[in-house]
This record gives C-alpha cells, sequence and structure tokens, in this order.
C-alpha cells in the first residue's frame, strides 16, 4: 500500500503524539518535579541511608537473578530447539505463563508454595528458613517473572543455525561440553547478551510480584521500587520523584546497553552476510 506524503506525515505526528502523550511527558514531568529544588536536594534524597540500601538490595537480586536464568535458561533452549517430545507444547506455554499471568498473582502463587501455611511450608516451620517476607522470597519471584527472557531469545538463535557445525565436531571426537563450549555458546552470543540485558531491566523494574513477598522493611527487603511506592505513600513525594530518576538512570544505562548490543549484533550479521 502507497501512502501520499500527507497521509505519511500524519501518521508520523500521530505516532510521535502517542508515545509522547504516553512516555515522554510523564517521564519529563518526574525530571522536572526531581529537578526543581535543586541537584543538592536530589543528591540528598538518594543518598540517605534507605535509598542506599534499597539500590544495593536491588543490585544484588539482578546478580542472583541474571546467573540462574543463564543457568537454566540455556539449557531449556536447546532442548526446545534441539528435541521433539512429548508435552514440548505444555513447556513452551509454562515457559511464557510470566507474560500472560499478571504478577499480583505469581505473588499469591509463591505465598501459596513457600509461605509457613503453604505446600513447602516445611521449609520455614522446620527447617527455619524464610522463604516468604525475606530476601528469598525477592529472589523466587524475581526469577519466575524473569524466565522467560534468556530463552526467549537464545531459541530462535538455535533454530537458525541448525545443528550441520555441532554434529561435524562430533564426528571429529569432540565431547559435548566442547562443543557447546567452542561452537554453541560462540554462535548464541548475542541472543543470550539481549536475553539478560531484559531480564535485567525486568528485575529492576519489578513491583507487583515483590510487593507481594517482601516484608518491605527498609534495609532488610525493600526494593528500590518498593522504597519509591513507600516514600509515596507516605507523602514524601519528592523523596518518591528523586528515587523514580534514580531508578529511571540506572534503566536508561541498560537501554544503552541494549542499542549498543543492538549495533554490534547488526554489524556481525552484515559482516557475516558480507564474507
Amino acid at each position: 500500500m502507497i501512502l501520499s506524503p500527507l497521509a505519511r506525515h500524519l501518521l508520523r505526528w500521530i505516532a510521535l503524539s502517542y508515545i509522547g502523550v504516553l512516555i515522554a511527558v510523564p517521564v519529563g514531568l518526574i525530571l522536572w518535579r526531581t529537578l526543581a529544588p535543586g541537584l543538592g536536594q536530589f543528591a540528598a534524597w538518594i543518598s540517605t541511608p534507605a535509598a542506599i540500601s534499597a539500590l544495593q538490595l536491588t543490585l544484588l537480586v539482578v546478580a542472583i537473578v541474571v546467573p540462574l536464568n543463564v543457568l537454566f535458561g540455556v539449557p531449556t533452549a536447546l532442548v526446545l530447539a534441539r528435541n521433539r517430545f512429548r508435552g514440548k507444547a505444555i513447556l513452551q506455554a509454562a515457559i511464557d505463563l510470566p507474560f500472560a499471568v499478571s504478577p499480583v498473582v505469581v505473588g499469591v502463587a509463591l505465598i501459596l508454595l513457600w509461605g509457613s501455611g503453604g505446600l513447602f511450608g516445611f521449609v520455614e516451620n522446620d527447617w527455619g528458613l524464610k522463604i516468604i517476607f525475606g530476601f528469598p522470597g525477592i529472589v523466587l519471584a524475581s526469577v519466575f517473572v524473569t524466565v522467560p527472557f534468556v530463552i526467549r531469545e537464545v531459541e530462535p538463535v538455535l533454530h537458525e543455525l541448525g545443528t550441520d557445525q555441532e554434529e561435524a565436531a562430533a564426528t571429529l571426537g569432540a565431547r559435548w561440553w566442547q562443543t557447546f563450549w567452542r561452537i554453541t555458546l560462540p554462535s548464541i552470543r548475542w541472543g543470550l547478551t539481549y536475553g539478560v540485558v531484559l531480564t535485567i531491566a525486568r528485575t529492576l523494574g519489578e513491583f507487583g510480584a515483590v510487593l507481594m513477598v517482601a516484608a518491605n522493611m527498609p534495609g532488610e527487603s525493600q526494593t528500590l521500587t518498593l522504597l519509591v511506592a513507600d516514600r509515596y505513600n507516605r507523602g514524601a513525594e519528592y523523596g518518591a520523584y528523586a528515587l523514580s530518576t534514580l531508578l529511571m538512570a540506572v534503566a536508561v544505562l541498560v537501554l544503552v546497553a541494549q542499542v549498543i548490543l543492538d549495533a554490534r549484533r547488526a554489524a556481525t550479521v552484515r559482516q557475516s552476510e558480507g564474507g
């Protein structure tokens, strides 16, 4: 379908207006409210013990969730891409479940499983290991909502690569771990890296599931998103704006990394096609 120049300009302005109203205006308003009292006040709010503790806890959750998703996501993607088996469709649906289920529902499900009165309540009652309303619950909730990202970024790459190189390596006597380390892993590195970036972004911004399973205690189980909500609910609106800006700054760094990775991946694809 060929559009006239007027129609193209109209569609372009409609798209820009839509993005501006939904994204640019709210973000710009938060930045304006944050910086209105001055940079000194902003620095004071983000350097409070509660803010520093929340940021450290959030980054610690990211540091745990990302390796777990990589450790279990890559083998799962390999199983889905390289094998046919009964129940594969069910497994695919289960992986996509976090996309369809509300994070609040995820939190409730984790409470029913790991709470003191839940299915695995003996872990807390008999072993004394507190999962729900503690740090392990935050990690579990974050892992659940980020499960699909690594798998869904790596699996299509494996389908595109095929098995020719892996079969050739096996024919030459390479062990499975040598094949994976020298052939499979370098081939999926861009998809894996992109999945890691998405996992980091989702973990940083997760609120609903974490809210349900965290005690929200400053310095113990309060992530940065929970601290933003806490400050706003307590009437310290400027503190909420300042912490939101800090969270956005971290998210922007992740976004910049994503853009750089996209550019490098596109350059790599062009080089391989040209070669």
